[in-house]
């Protein structure tokens, strides 16, 4: 009898937890799919990730672009910039975000990135997050944050004060 009492009691707190309709894995899978075609170069497979609506936002305040953009602009950084890009240390995890101006479902992903630059362009290691918004298996917004300037002064740029 105690037995039954007991899973009674369980019963409603295991159907409170149930994960039916948490597509977290399949997020998560879908985002690092997308960072190997970051890290081998292949805008044919961040192309078919991308929804056509996508919309880029970051790494500052004004910066955004679309899908055709984004696209156009890695075509041209594989071809030109980009000798190696190398994630390092990533980690990433989803949330469905349930209430505000973000409710959908997003997966975060926190790296160091190795970045290679072509004809001896040099190289970089900065830490990065970005932040999905995924839609039917695809991903619609993304916010990308890292240190740009950190980024330019490990290539040997120096930075003044436009006052000094």
């Amino acid at each position: 009898m105690k037995k039954i009492v007991f899973l009674t009691l369980l019963l409603p707190l295991m159907m409170g937890c149930s994960s039916i309709g948490d597509n977290s894995e399949k997020n998560i899978a879908l985002v690092e799919k997308y960072i190997a075609g970051v890290e081998n170069l292949e805008y044919d497979i961040m192309e078919s990730i991308l929804a056509d609506d996508y919309q880029g936002l970051g790494p500052s305040i004004g910066d955004s672009i679309g899908k055709a953009q984004a696209l156009e602009n890695w075509k041209l950084n594989v071809e030109t910039l980009y000798e190696k890009i190398e994630y390092q240390r990533s980690r990433s995890t989803a949330v469905t975000v349930t209430t505000g101006d973000n409710q959908g479902e997003w997966v975060s992903n926190w790296a160091e990135l190795y970045i290679e630059y072509k004809n001896d362009g040099g190289a970089v290691t900065i830490w990065a997050n970005t932040i999905y918004e995924i839609e039917n298996m695809q991903i619609v917004k993304s916010f990308t944050f890292y240190n740009e300037a950190d980024a330019l002064r490990q290539l040997g740029y120096v930075f003044y004060h436009p006052n000094d």
